[in-house]
């Protein structure tokens, strides 16, 4: 029976054997995407693909405005306390 030195021995050189056959394995496996690339006249670029620019949005613009405060509303979301009740049309912009 293999002592616990010798089996950790023995997992040492497994696994640094295995790593070799990643690395193999790996290479092989790019210079295969490289070729099919190559081939089908593919791009690094065609691979990521194209991002859109996010376009910028501007503020909205209030709508309402109350005369008392001064404050603004878009129209948007609830409506604000000081409009509860009343005519919107009174406090249009």
């Amino acid at each position: 029976m293999a002592s616990y030195a010798e089996i950790q021995a023995q997992i040492a050189e497994l696994q640094a054997q295995a790593e070799r056959v990643r690395k193999e394995e790996l290479t092989s496996a790019i210079a295969q995407v490289k070729a099919l690339m190559d081939q089908h006249g593919i791009t690094i670029e065609d691979l990521q693909g194209v991002t859109k620019k996010s376009r910028k949005t501007s503020p909205i613009k209030a709508k309402y405005r109350d005369p008392v405060s001064g404050s603004e509303w878009t129209g948007r979301g609830r409506s604000p306390k000081w409009l509860e009740g009343k005519n919107k049309d009174d406090f249009s912009v």
